[in-house]
C-alpha cells in the first residue's frame, strides 16, 4: 500500500469516528439524581459539572463518572441518557462517626499519629484513603523505630450509613541498632565516624535514648551530617549512602554507611566578583582572608564564613537589591572558587507568612527574620532569616518560599516550619581512680513555645553535691539580648583534705549579646551565702574561717570563639575571659579566670591542642581567701598527679592558692592496631602552677610541676573509658604522685 492511500484510509477512520461520537451527542432535557440521602441534587449537579441543554456525548458521561468519583464522597456511581433524560444513579459513601486506634498507648504518640491520616472523624468512609492511611500509619511508626508493627482494620456499621472505623495495631518490639558499620573509602576510624551522626548503637542502659532504634528520617539526616564532616576534610565528591540488613532473629539491625571519600581537593584560585560601583576597599579584609586558604584544605565551612563575611560587608553598605552566588571550577586537586555579587531588579516584601508552628508563638521565629514587610527584598538576608531559624534547633524542618506579590514590583515570602520534640532527660555515671559520680538532668528548650530554656540538674561525687537550675531567655523583651536566672545549692566536704566543709546556696542573673563578630559580652550579678565548718584538728589560721557568709558579685565575660565548630574542633580557636568582682562581701574576694585553646589539625585522623589556663583569686580588704574561694589546679590539667593534692600545704591539709596557671599539649597519634576502630592514642604534657597563701608564705611552695604521658581512649560496650599514664617531670615534696588513672562512665 501507497502512502497517500494509508493517510487517505486513516482519515476516513478518524472522520468516522468522530462523526459517530457526534451522532450519538444528545441534548439533554432533564436531570433525574437517585441514591443520594445526605448530599443534595444540586450539589451531585455541581460536582458533575452539568445543566440542562448540555449537549453530551459518550465521553462527556464518562467525565462525569470520573468527577463524582474523585469526590470520594460516592461508592457506586452510574450515568446514562435515556429519552434526552441524564440519570445519574449514586450509592454514598458511609460517614465515619468514630475511628479508634487500638494498641498504641502514648498519647503524644497518637496525638501525632491522628494528624498524619486522610480520614477523619465525620468524613467520608472511602476504600482508597483508607489504603493510603495504613501505609501512612506503617511510615509514621517505622519512623519511630517500630519496623515489625501490624495492623488490622475493622469496621461497625451503624444508622444512617454511619460507621465505626477501628484500626487494631500491634506495634511489636522496637527495631534496634545492633552494629554500626562504615566501609568503603571512609579514611577516617568508626569511632570518629560514629561521633558525628545522631544514630547509636543499642546498649540496655541508654533506657532514655530514642537514638538507638532504627528511623530512616533520622538515617538520612546522618547521611547528611557524614557529608558534611567530609565536605569539611577537604572531600569534595563524598559519595555516602546507607543500608541496613536483618541481622538475628531477635529483630536487631546493622546499620552500615557506604562511603567514597574520592582524592582530597585544596583550595585553589579564591576571588571576588563585583559591581562595578562597589568599593574594593571594603572587600580588602576577606581577599587578604582568601589568599590565605590557597593550598589549604577544601571546608565547606570556609566557604559559609566567607559568604558570610560577604553579606555581612554587602549589607552594611546598605546594597539592598543583591543577590550572591557561588561557582567551582575543579582542576586536577585543585579547586578554583569565585564569590560573584549581583544587583538585581528591586523588589519590596509585601507580606511574611509563616505556617507549621502549632506550639512555638510567631514572635520568637519572626525574631530570628533579618527583614520586615516593607523593605527592599534581600536575598542575603532572606537565606540568612533561614539559617537563623534553624539554629534555633527547635525544628525539623524550615523551608522558605518567595512568591509574587499582589503588586507588580513586591514578594511574598512563606516560610513554613516542621516542629519536633525540645525536651531532654539525661543521667550518667561514672567511676575511676577519682572516685565515682552520678548526673540526671531535665532540660526543656522551649519552653510555651516561648523560646525560654529550662535546665534542672543535679551532680553528685565523692566529695561535693551540687544542683541547679537554670532559666534562660533568649530575646528578653525583643532586645536581642539573652537574660539568665539561676538558683544553685552546693555541698562540699573535703574534711579529709583540706580540713572543711561547706554549704552554699547562691541566685544569679545574667546577660550575654553579641558585642562584635565571634565576640560576646556578658554582664551578670551573683549573690551566695555560705556556711563553713573547719574541721577541730585543722590550723589555728584555718578555724578562723568557721562561721557564715554573705558574698554579691558582679561578673564580666568576654568569650572569642573561632572555632570551625562547637563539637569535634578540627581548627581555630577560643579565648574567655571572666571577671566577679565584688559588691557586698565578707571577704571581698576578686577572681579573674582566663583560658585559651587552639586547634590544629596535622593529618587525618589527628587533633593537635595547646591549651592555657589562669586563675588568680585576691582579697580586695587584704583579708585571708575564704576557704571554699581558694584554687585547686583542675585534675585534667595536670595528670600524674592526684587531684587537689598538691600545693601548699597546712599540717595535713591541702589548702589550696590563690593562683594557677597551667599550659596543656595533646596530639593523637596513628596507632599500630588500624583495624580497631575503636581506640584512640593520645600523647600529652601538663604543666601547672599553684602559689599563694595569704596567712603564712612558709607554706607556699611556688614550683611548676610538669609531667609527660601517653593516654587511651576506648569506647567500650559499657561506655567511653579513659587511661591515662603520666610521669611527673617536676613537682614539691608535699606533693601526691597518681601515675595511673583511668574513669569510665557513659550517659543514658
Amino acid at each position: 500500500m501507497s502512502k497517500p492511500k494509508h493517510k487517505i484510509i486513516l482519515f476516513i477512520i478518524f472522520f468516522t469516528l468522530t462523526f459517530s461520537s457526534w451522532l450519538r451527542a444528545e441534548i439533554i432535557d432533564k436531570i433525574n439524581i437517585a441514591g443520594n440521602e445526605r448530599i443534595s441534587k444540586e450539589t451531585i449537579k455541581m460536582f458533575a459539572g452539568v445543566s440542562l441543554q448540555d449537549d453530551l456525548s459518550e465521553s462527556d458521561l464518562n467525565m462525569i463518572l470520573k468527577k463524582l468519583y474523585n469526590t470520594n464522597f460516592f461508592d457506586l456511581v452510574s450515568v446514562e441518557i435515556k429519552n434526552k433524560i441524564l440519570i445519574i444513579d449514586v450509592k454514598e459513601n458511609p460517614i465515619i462517626q468514630n475511628i479508634n486506634y487500638e494498641g498504641i498507648k502514648s498519647s503524644e504518640i497518637l496525638k501525632n499519629l491522628k494528624k498524619d491520616v486522610l480520614l477523619k472523624p465525620r468524613s467520608s468512609f472511602n476504600e482508597v484513603l483508607l489504603d493510603k492511611d495504613k501505609k501512612r500509619i506503617k511510615k509514621f511508626l517505622k519512623d519511630l523505630g517500630y519496623y515489625f508493627s501490624l495492623i488490622n482494620i475493622s469496621t461497625e456499621e451503624l444508622k444512617d450509613n454511619k460507621i465505626n472505623l477501628t484500626y487494631n495495631i500491634s506495634l511489636g518490639e522496637k527495631a534496634k541498632i545492633k552494629k554500626i558499620s562504615f566501609i568503603g573509602e571512609k579514611i577516617f576510624k568508626d569511632k570518629k565516624l560514629k561521633g558525628v551522626i545522631l544514630s547509636e548503637e543499642y546498649k540496655p542502659w541508654k533506657f532514655l535514648s530514642g537514638k538507638k532504634y532504627l528511623n530512616e528520617s533520622m538515617i538520612k539526616y546522618d547521611e547528611r551530617l557524614l557529608k558534611n564532616f567530609y565536605l569539611n576534610k577537604g572531600y569534595y565528591n563524598v559519595i555516602v549512602n546507607s543500608s541496613f540488613a536483618k541481622m538475628t532473629e531477635n529483630q536487631e539491625f546493622e546499620l552500615i554507611f557506604n562511603i567514597n571519600a574520592n582524592p582530597k581537593l585544596f583550595f585553589g584560585n579564591l576571588k571576588i566578583d563585583l559591581p562595578s560601583d562597589f568599593s574594593e576597599t571594603n572587600y580588602l579584609d576577606v581577599k587578604k582572608f582568601l589568599k590565605k586558604l590557597e593550598n589549604e584544605p577544601y571546608s565547606i565551612n570556609r566557604i559559609e564564613d566567607i559568604v558570610e563575611k560577604i553579606e555581612t560587608i554587602t549589607i552594611n553598605e546598605q546594597y539592598e537589591s543583591i543577590k550572591a552566588s557561588v561557582n567551582e571550577i575543579i582542576i586536577s586537586d585543585k579547586i578554583n572558587i569565585s564569590f560573584k555579587i549581583e544587583e538585581t531588579e528591586k523588589f519590596f516584601v509585601e507580606r511574611i507568612n509563616i505556617f507549621g508552628n502549632n506550639v512555638t508563638r510567631e514572635s520568637v521565629i519572626r525574631n530570628q527574620i533579618e527583614i520586615d514587610e516593607g523593605d527592599p527584598f534581600n536575598q542575603i538576608l532572606y537565606s540568612k532569616s533561614l539559617n537563623n531559624i534553624k539554629a534555633l534547633n527547635f525544628f525539623e524542618k524550615v523551608e522558605g518560599e518567595i512568591l509574587d506579590g499582589n503588586e507588580f514590583n513586591t514578594k511574598i515570602i512563606n516560610i513554613t516550619i516542621e516542629e519536633k520534640a525540645t525536651g531532654e532527660i539525661f543521667a550518667g555515671v561514672g567511676t575511676g581512680t577519682d572516685g565515682s559520680s552520678f548526673a540526671f538532668g531535665v532540660k526543656e528548650n522551649n519552653y510555651l513555645g516561648r523560646g525560654i530554656m529550662l535546665d534542672s540538674n543535679v551532680n553528685v561525687s565523692d566529695e561535693k553535691i551540687k544542683g541547679k537550675f537554670i532559666v534562660s531567655n533568649p530575646n528578653y523583651k525583643n532586645s536581642d539580648k539573652n537574660l539568665d536566672l539561676s538558683l544553685d545549692a552546693t555541698s562540699v566536704d573535703r574534711l579529709a583534705t583540706s580540713g572543711y566543709k561547706s554549704n552554699v546556696t547562691g541566685f544569679s542573673v545574667g546577660t550575654q549579646f553579641e558585642f562584635l563578630d565571634d565576640l560576646r559580652l556578658g554582664l551578670s550579678t551573683k549573690n551566695i551565702i555560705e556556711k563553713i565548718d573547719v574541721d577541730a584538728s585543722a590550723s589555728t589560721k584555718q578555724k578562723k574561717q568557721d562561721g557564715n557568709y554573705f558574698d554579691s558579685f558582679i561578673g564580666v565575660d568576654f568569650l572569642y570563639d573561632k572555632r570551625n565548630q562547637r563539637y569535634q574542633t578540627t581548627s581555630g580557636f577560643f579565648s574567655n575571659y571572666s571577671v566577679n568582682m565584688p559588691i557586698l562581701s565578707d571577704t571581698n574576694t576578686l577572681t579573674n579566670t582566663y583560658n585559651y585553646k587552639v586547634f590544629k589539625e596535622l593529618y587525618e585522623n589527628n587533633v593537635s591542642t595547646l591549651s592555657i589556663l589562669f586563675k588568680g583569686a585576691s582579697s580586695l580588704s587584704n583579708d585571708d581567701i575564704k576557704l571554699s574561694e581558694r584554687l585547686y589546679i583542675p585534675g585534667k590539667r595536670l595528670r600524674g598527679f592526684e587531684t587537689g593534692k598538691i600545693g601548699p600545704k597546712d599540717g595535713n591539709d591541702f589548702i589550696g592558692g590563690n593562683y594557677v596557671s597551667s599550659i596543656n599539649a595533646t596530639t593523637t597519634i596513628p596507632t599500630l592496631l588500624e583495624n580497631v576502630q575503636s581506640v584512640d592514642v593520645v600523647l600529652f604534657a601538663d604543666a601547672a602552677n599553684i602559689w599563694g597563701v595569704d596567712y603564712d608564705s612558709s607554706l607556699d611552695k611556688n614550683g611548676i610541676r610538669s609531667s609527660v604521658g601517653i593516654g587511651i581512649d576506648w569506647l567500650t560496650p559499657v561506655g567511653p573509658l579513659t587511661f591515662s599514664f603520666a610521669h611527673p617531670v617536676t613537682k614539691e615534696p608535699t606533693d601526691i604522685e597518681q601515675t595511673f588513672r583511668f574513669n569510665i562512665g557513659t550517659s543514658f
